[in-house]
């Protein structure tokens, strides 16, 4: 009966450290893959001085006519003076997260002095705690904000005309000019919003000199980059990579299936009141 009883407590107790060791690696496979995926690619994060209108054609406060896109004024509707069409993302501002899209050209003379975004009424008055008033196409209650610093992520460009990077004046007609070298596309943490480290300029960063032996990037080969440092940035994010963690959990499995096998071969002997001797070149068992 003793002998019995150890037989049944070896075999649950390696059951546990079976199940704790396979438990655990499928723990560390799952963070590793959360953290991999928590990590994607965006087009183009920095901060700029965001106003905000209301072009709905009625000819009031300052409109001047239904958006270039196409589409009606509605909220989540940005103008910029130099983003290509129909270009979608994000602001951050306090701590408040708002979506928008390109639907319109703007603002003008503004973005000579470094106001390159010109966010809907509706989404202006989330953002700064006021009242968007319909008869007047103003926001009331935001204590009189007209002008916010934002903080600014792209996460798609348009398909059309418009620079691809940095945004710069109206005046500068970059809208209406093919951009065939946009900015590079970063690799940012979602759980960690992109900030940049420095407000807008209004100019954009200077071009990196190209190395004499070496050519100069083209645009496949940048976007080719571009997706092996964010393969490995996903792949590296866990901290442990995904072949040891399936070595670990190969071993503890084997490990623990051998040790139930040996266990199970002593202890059922043990409990029988078996023992094998050799006698006459034969086995025999009393």
């Amino acid at each position: 009966m003793v002998s019995a009883a150890r037989f049944v407590a070896r075999s649950r107790l390696l059951t546990a450290v079976l199940g704790l060791s396979f438990g655990g690696g499928l723990v560390l496979a799952a963070g590793g893959t959360a953290y991999a995926d928590d990590e994607r690619t965006v087009m183009l994060t920095g901060s700029t001085t965001a106003s905000y209108f209301w072009d709905d054609g009625s000819g009031r406060a300052g409109d001047t006519g239904l958006p270039a896109s196409g589409k009606p004024m509605q909220k989540g509707l940005a103008a910029s003076p130099s983003w290509p069409l129909l270009t979608e993302g994000y602001v951050l501002y306090q701590g408040k997260k708002a979506p928008f899209f390109v639907g319109d050209r703007g603002p003008g003379e503004p973005s000579n002095r470094g106001i390159m975004l010109d966010l809907d009424a509706k989404t202006f008055a989330d953002l700064t705690g006021g009242t968007f008033n319909p008869g007047t196409l103003m926001i009331d209650g935001n204590g009189g904000k007209g002008h916010i610093k934002v903080d600014y992520v792209i996460t798609k460009w348009g398909s059309g005309v418009g620079k691809k990077n940095k945004p710069v004046p109206f005046s500068t007609r970059a809208w209406s000019i093919r951009d065939t070298a946009p900015a590079d596309p970063i690799v940012v943490s979602s759980h960690t919003e992109a900030k940049p480290s420095s407000p807008e300029s209004g100019a954009e960063r200077p071009p990196r000199a190209a190395s004499p032996s070496s050519p100069a990037p083209t645009p496949e080969s940048t976007r080719a980059r571009s997706k092996t440092v964010s393969s490995s940035v996903a792949d590296s994010s866990a901290g442990i990579p995904s072949q040891v963690i399936f070595a670990l959990l190969a071993g503890a499995t084997a490990s623990a299936y051998l040790g139930v096998r040996f266990v199970n071969r002593r202890s059922v002997s043990g409990a029988l009141g078996m023992t094998v001797t050799r006698k006459g070149g034969r086995h025999r068992i009393r």
